[in-house]
């Protein structure tokens, strides 16, 4: 008989796993073909925008000081989902290079639905794995990465965008009037250099070179050519495309997300190139349930750059005083994202509120929306 503790622990995580949901409706799609095929997109988009609507916000927070022995179902979602992507993106590179019932269209539109997939969960799923301590959680972040080939996100995330989130040194930070199809290809190349630079600089503090074996670089690219090198042993050169497209769309869905996380906030400068400590104002944040039951509470995005050691089911709500709210959860706000009119009429005006609200004595924000290391205040 299951204790009521343990099974209260598991009622309260169930919520969280609704993305293993997915995998069945993507298969669904494969099996169907046709128009089928957009019930990945249509689902994580538009059904999730609208169960945010019947569901509403989620306030309550959780007791920070929670063990981790007693999150066991909120870990095990986590690392659950590393086999199961993997052997959902191979086994669709198999079944879609051996059968005949599905157009070049159609198979397109089938792994542009795999590519939301490791991406919105996905990558997703890796940036919770990379923030903790454990070996095994930091290596099953790395294999997900590699099933997208976007590996140097953890060398970025970790050493240079929880550094310098909300300054100019940060390239995931959007400026104020960016939009999102110059930020895109803008940190594509800048992150992959920030990173590299940052491991490096990490092992020059220690004498050492950067092609250093301690260099992670090294397993970043030896993962991702084991990922394509299988891609081609299953599917051939048909499957290494359909690799490359779910890769690309699930990158697409990782920046769109970055994106919308810090446009426009910025921390202030205190002179001698030193920026004030990020607080939960340096983050948008979305409490809106069901889509944060999707994203494992990523919405609380304010609280994860305040406190980033603290497990998913733990972070906080913060209040309309202490952190920026967005309008809706991500499902809408990224789709609004690839409109920069509707963008900037949605976000610019609550940015410069924001503005107003923390730092009403800054008149001149031009240098805070440069991209390249200006020294605000000059």
């Amino acid at each position: 008989m299951i204790a009521p503790e343990t099974l209260s622990r598991w009622q309260s995580a169930l919520p969280f796993w609704v993305s293993f949901l997915l995998i069945p409706l993507i298969w669904a799609a494969a099996f169907a073909g046709g128009w089928w095929v957009l019930l990945v997109p249509l689902s994580t988009w538009w059904a999730f925008a609208l169960l945010d609507r019947l569901t509403g916000l989620a306030l309550n927070n959780a007791d920070p000081d929670t063990p981790d022995t007693a999150l066991h179902w909120y870990v095990l979602l986590t690392k659950a989902w590393v086999p199961t992507q993997f052997l959902t993106l191979y086994g669709l590179i198999w079944y879609t290079t051996h059968t005949d019932h599905l157009t070049t269209l159609t198979k397109i539109g089938l792994f542009f639905g795999m590519g939301v997939i490791s991406g919105t969960i996905g990558i997703n799923y890796s940036h919770e794995l990379m923030h903790q301590k454990g070996r095994l959680e930091r290596w099953l972040g790395d294999i997900l990465l590699a099933m997208v080939l976007y590996s140097h996100f953890r060398s970025e995330h970790l050493l240079v965008h929880h550094r310098y989130v909300g300054t100019p040194r940060d390239p995931v930070t959007a400026r104020y009037n960016e939009g999102f199809h110059r930020f895109y290809p803008r940190v594509l190349i800048q992150c992959l250099v920030s990173a590299f630079r940052a491991e490096r600089d990490k092992l020059a503090r220690k004498d050492r070179p950067w092609t250093d074996r301690a260099n992670p670089f090294w397993r970043y690219w030896a993962l991702q050519l084991a990922m394509l090198v299988l891609a081609f042993a299953i599917g051939g050169l048909l499957g290494v495309a359909l690799f490359l497209i779910q890769a690309g769309v699930a990158i697409w869905q990782l920046e769109l997300v970055n994106y919308v996380e810090h446009y426009g906030l910025t921390r202030k400068h205190l002179g001698q190139g030193k920026y004030e400590h990020v607080q939960p104002r340096h983050s948008w944040n979305a409490s809106q349930k069901a889509s944060n039951w999707l994203l494992i509470n990523l919405q609380r995005h304010s609280d994860h750059h305040y406190k980033p050691n603290r497990r998913f089911p733990l972070l906080q709500h913060h209040s309309e005083d202490a952190a920026p709210q967005l309008p809706y959860g991500y499902p809408v706000m990224t789709v609004a994202a690839m409109i920069p009119p509707l963008w900037r009429r949605v976000m610019n005006p609550r940015v410069r509120a924001w503005r107003r609200q923390y730092y009403p004595e800054i008149s001149d924000w031009k240098p805070y929306n440069r991209s390249q290391n200006p020294t605000p205040g000059t």
